[in-house]
């Protein structure tokens, strides 16, 4: 099944979802859904990321057109990734079905 759709799923510590839509946003995504959520973070994933690890998080869900993905996941990266205060973990899924407004195509 060719997917024209992907989902940009970000996890970020609490507060950082703003630097996530606005580089999103720069980049053709036209919004987001923000959960606020809570890790179950422990000493283990601290030493895998070595990173310290907050346990208030919120999740961003941004559905974009494939051809979009790259530029949005690696602006959102640079923004809000690990080496960031944001230590944003970011990946993707395909979406095998839409329903709703088409976007406006990219000049």
């Amino acid at each position: 099944m060719d997917n024209e759709k992907e989902l940009i799923v970000c996890i970020i510590n609490n507060g950082f979802s703003d630097l996530v839509m606005d580089a999103a946003r720069k980049e053709g995504a036209k919004g987001g859904t923000i959960f606020h959520a809570r890790g179950t973070g422990n000493l283990e994933m601290e030493k895998f990321f070595g990173i310290s690890i907050s346990p208030e998080k919120e999740m961003i869900l941004i559905v974009v057109a494939k051809e979009e993905r790259d530029h949005v996941v690696n602006a959102i990266y640079k923004e809000a990734g690990l080496d960031t205060k944001g230590q944003g973990i970011i990946f993707t899924l395909p979406v095998s079905d839409f329903v709703g407004p088409q976007p406006i195509p990219r000049h």
